[in-house]
């Protein structure tokens, strides 16, 4: 049959075309900002004010404190040494599971890692619903069909966005009440929304506990079919309960950093490295001169200071913590003892797979263990969460969807 052109449409998206500010991020045209361009008078009343808004977000808030009435089933046949295993697996809808979690281990957790779908338009997407049994509810709104279950959010759909807040939001609210004072939660996640969890993050967490946004390299190889530019890496969004009691576990020094330091002039506190005395900002207080021990005289850079005020520096003479190079006629540096600096090595932001490993080296390790690959695109990075993070029984949460 010969259908019409939508002409309604048409005109959306040659507006859409040429003013994409007046249309919302779910693609919908925002009639107030459309009346505000078109004012008569060209004046705007400022009604609007910095907030996080979305369809169904209220009900998305009360789905997190809302009761459940299921419980924990043991699986027996399942189990492996349930007498003496420190590990717990539970399968079931997670908003559920982490509800139920709260009865035993409020406040309690003391790391959590949430690996949710990323909202490509293939993944899983829930309905949330404590009204009616979950089978007729699917039915009722397309969610199953013929007995299948429908698992993908389409982004054609005018709530894409809206829809995968809505699942997000419940379960953090609820996995914030898990956590204790110094805990932190680890949420990879990759350019699809990274964006609106930055936002919500802030929401249910706190702006002020924003720790970090990692980067991790999930792959080297180049994507040659890719239709702008080779993908090779995802995000790992960091909060914690309370950023300032909360503080990273440091990794262990390597060989190779402590290579660094050494001890040429033989000084009783063993190996140093050295440092720049000078920074760039000035402070007339930290410009003077100085004299080498072979007299030369030396000012900082222009445009810098020193790094120490002048009877600082001279304590620091004193107290053989300042290199002027063998022959005492260099630049003066910081000495910097390996006895002094901290026990370990502050995590970064960037991952590379030499480090935390990549999806390759994940679907291999999982082959190894299981003789097949068990799930499409596993990732090594919870690994390296571990080691940044306390290893306390019973007090790491992993939720994966």
């Amino acid at each position: 049959m010969l259908e019409t052109p939508n002409l309604n449409q048409e005109r959306l998206d040659k507006l859409k075309e040429l003013f994409p500010d007046l249309f919302t991020g779910e693609g919908k045209l925002n009639e107030d900002e459309l009346k505000k361009l078109t004012a008569a008078d060209g004046t705007v009343k400022e009604t609007e004010r910095y907030d996080f808004r979305w369809f169904g977000k209220s009900q998305a808030k009360r789905n997190a404190f809302t009761p459940t009435n299921t419980t924990l089933v043991f699986d027996e046949a399942r189990s492996v040494n349930p007498a003496t295993s420190e590990n717990i697996i539970i399968e079931g809808e997670n908003l559920e599971v982490l509800k139920l979690l709260l009865c035993a281990y409020r406040e309690k957790i003391k790391c959590i890692y949430i690996d949710p779908p990323y909202n490509t338009g293939k993944d899983f997407v829930y309905s949330d619903n404590y009204t009616e049994e979950k089978r007729p509810y699917w039915e009722k709104t397309g969610a199953m069909i013929d007995g299948v279950k429908q698992t993908t959010n389409p982004d054609t759909s005018g709530r894409y966005h809206s829809d995968w807040l809505n699942m997000m939001y419940s379960r953090l609210l609820v996995a914030r009440s898990l956590l204790r004072n110094d805990g932190v939660i680890f949420i990879s996640i990759d350019d699809n929304e990274v964006h609106n969890l930055r936002k919500l993050c802030d929401e249910v967490f706190g702006e002020e506990n924003f720790v970090a946004n990692i980067i991790w390299e999930k792959n080297f190889s180049p994507k040659n079919d890719a239709k702008w530019l080779s993908e090779n890496h995802d995000y790992i969004i960091v909060y914690a309960k309370s950023k300032e009691i909360w503080r990273p576990i440091l990794l262990p020094r390597s060989d190779e950093a402590n290579a660094r330091y050494s001890n040429p002039d033989n000084d009783e506190r063993g190996d140093w490295t050295s440092g720049d005395l000078s920074v760039k900002t000035y402070s007339a207080d930290y410009d003077y001169e100085i004299t080498t021990p072979s007299g030369k005289i030396i000012r900082p850079p222009k445009g810098n200071s020193w790094r120490l005020p002048k009877n600082k520096f001279d304590e620091f003479v004193t107290d053989n913590r300042i290199w002027f190079g063998k022959d005492g006629n260099n630049v003066p540096r910081l000495k910097r003892f390996l006895t002094e600096v901290k026990a370990g090595l502050t995590p970064m932001t960037f991952w590379f797979r030499a480090d935390a490993g990549d999806n390759q080296q994940a679907a291999k390790d999982l082959r190894d263990i299981f003789n097949t690959l068990v799930f499409e695109n596993p990732g090594r990075v919870t690994e390296e969460m571990f080691e940044k993070s306390d290893k306390l029984r019973f007090q790491m949460c992993i939720m994966k969807q």
